[in-house]
């Protein structure tokens, strides 16, 4: 069952890999940039993610992918990351512009480094686990 289900209809929810250092890593870069609690998140290992994705039509390789679901639509890998850099705070929404190279060029690059994220950035023994100031916003 998910929990905090009212802010699944109102907020857009980010899915991330929460064994790998890089997508933690990620996840608190988004956190200390949403002042405006624009999203809540999961691993992709959770329950939650996983009752969330299950009548999801997925790319095969959607688990090497950031996940942004968002106004019931859903957005992988460059798509996510950028649509995310878009309601950051500060100048981070300069990135979305980034939208205009080809996606095929843009997840190139995605998949080049998720595909070393463990080997450049390690990978944890267990789950990433938010810190308390944050966990009103982990589903």
């Amino acid at each position: 069952m998910i929990k905090n289900k009212q802010n699944i209809s109102t907020k857009s929810i980010v899915l991330f890999d929460g064994f790998c250092n890089l997508c933690s890593l990620s996840v608190l870069f988004i956190l200390k940039r949403d002042s405006k609690d624009y999203f809540n998140f999961s691993s992709l290992q959770s329950t939650t993610a996983k009752e969330i994705l299950s009548k999801k039509n997925l790319p095969k390789d959607y688990e090497k992918s950031i996940i942004l679901i968002q106004n019931k639509s859903i957005y992988f890998k460059s798509d996510a990351a950028l649509r995310i850099a878009k309601k950051l705070n500060g100048l981070w929404f300069l990135l979305f512009y980034l939208i205009i190279i080809p996606k095929p060029i843009r997840d190139y690059f995605y998949m080049l480094i998720s595909k070393y994220r463990y080997k450049w950035f390690g990978k944890r023994n267990s789950c990433f686990i938010a810190d308390i100031n944050f966990s009103h916003k982990f589903l």
